[in-house]
């Protein structure tokens, strides 16, 4: 039932398109989704994730994850991780994906809603730490299409080189917030 209200939601009443499709068979990745402009990203990517059967995770900050909310938090796909101490936020994810037989972390390379020159790169290590290929999603407001790459690509030692390949999938792609794409 989940799924066709939020597939009439995001298709009917948005007007959204999907151009390709997330592998149903790969049960661990890391997905990019760009670019992250607006707090509408994530009420969309929760469309996306149900509408879609995606099943992608999310991970927030621990205390998110107790009562009264915490079972909504998990409900949508939330994996709580530990900031409280000095850890390691790459190690803290990696050790997730080991720990699950299916793991697929939704994640914004920009890291935040405003523009920036320059991606965060810990999606880049958890890839690399968990030995899961990174695949990439682009949120065109423009067009109102999810654009899904048919690409699995893994992390080389040429992390510049990686980075530069991962961002020409999204080059003249326009978020909510056109000036932050």
């Amino acid at each position: 039932m989940l799924k066709i209200i939020t597939r009439f939601i995001f298709f009917k009443i948005l007007g959204w398109k999907v151009k390709g499709a997330f592998p149903a068979d790969l049960k661990k990745y890391v997905l990019i989704v760009a670019p992250h402009t607006s707090w509408v990203d994530f009420p969309i990517a929760i469309l996306i994730n149900y509408a879609t059967d995606l099943r992608a995770n999310f991970v927030g900050k621990a205390p998110l994850f107790k009562p009264p909310f915490g079972f909504i938090f998990r409900g949508l796909g939330g994996a709580p991780v530990d900031r409280s101490k000095n850890t390691n936020m790459v190690d803290s994810i990696v050790t997730i994906y080991n720990a699950r037989d299916r793991f697929i972390l939704g994640i914004s390379p920009e890291g935040t809603r405003k523009k920036v020159e320059t991606w965060r790169s810990g999606f880049y290590y958890i890839s690399k730490g968990a030995n899961v290929p990174i695949l990439s999603a682009a949120l065109d407001f423009e067009n109102k299409t999810l654009i899904i790459k048919d690409e699995q690509f893994f992390t080389t030692k040429d992390k510049d080189a990686d980075m530069a390949h991962l961002q020409l999938f999204f080059k003249g792609v326009k978020g909510k917030v056109p000036e932050y794409s």
